[in-house]
């Protein structure tokens, strides 16, 4: 439930948009219990492969960001705004579980193309739509980029670039190195 209604939720909240999507639409908390149903019945028959959570994932990724957006463009913001609206809807429920779990959020993990993936797809979506592609068209694009790239990023082991910086030895004192001595 966390990972399928934390992102829209908190993007409610910063868009003033009441009632929250999901309290409007109950119907949004049957499908997730439904869902996680069917999950816990299919491991139990049989144990998914390691990178089905990555695949199952991706395509929320993809889902979720693009639907962000265009909630975002319905409540009046364009561009960068709908952009990070978008990206928040995508990411924050994975964020929330993960915690949850005391794991690290994908999206913390150094080199991970995650945030990236739903920005270039979310982008994608807007340039599109801006030049004059119909929505739809321009919204499955938007996805299919984003699980593109998660899924070239997870098959491939893509990662960013990741910029370290070397220690100058310029570090603060210590308090013990900055306290005078004891008398």
């Amino acid at each position: 439930m966390v990972t399928a209604i934390g992102g829209g939720t908190v993007r409610d909240l910063l868009l003033d948009r009441h009632p929250i999507f999901w309290i409007a639409h109950p119907e949004f908390l049957l499908v997730c219990l439904a869902a996680t149903a069917l999950t816990l019945l299919y491991v139990h028959l049989r144990i998914p492969a390691f990178h089905a959570l990555f695949v199952a994932d991706a395509l929320g990724l993809g889902f979720f960001t693009v639907g962000g957006v265009q909630i975002a463009e319905q409540s009046g913001l364009s561009g960068l705004l709908a952009l990070l609206m978008g990206l928040i809807t995508g990411v924050v429920g994975g964020v929330a579980r993960d915690v949850m779990l005391a794991e690290i959020p994908l999206i913390l993990r150094r080199g991970q193309l995650y945030a990236s993936a739903a920005i270039v797809g979310a982008a994608l979506y807007l340039v599109l739509e801006r030049a004059g592609a119909p929505r739809d068209p321009a919204a499955r694009a938007g996805m299919a980029t984003i699980v593109l790239v998660r899924f070239a990023a997870i098959l491939w082991r893509l990662e960013l670039p990741v910029l370290t910086v070397e220690d100058q030895g310029d570090d603060p004192p210590t308090p013990s190195e900055s306290s005078p001595p004891a008398s």
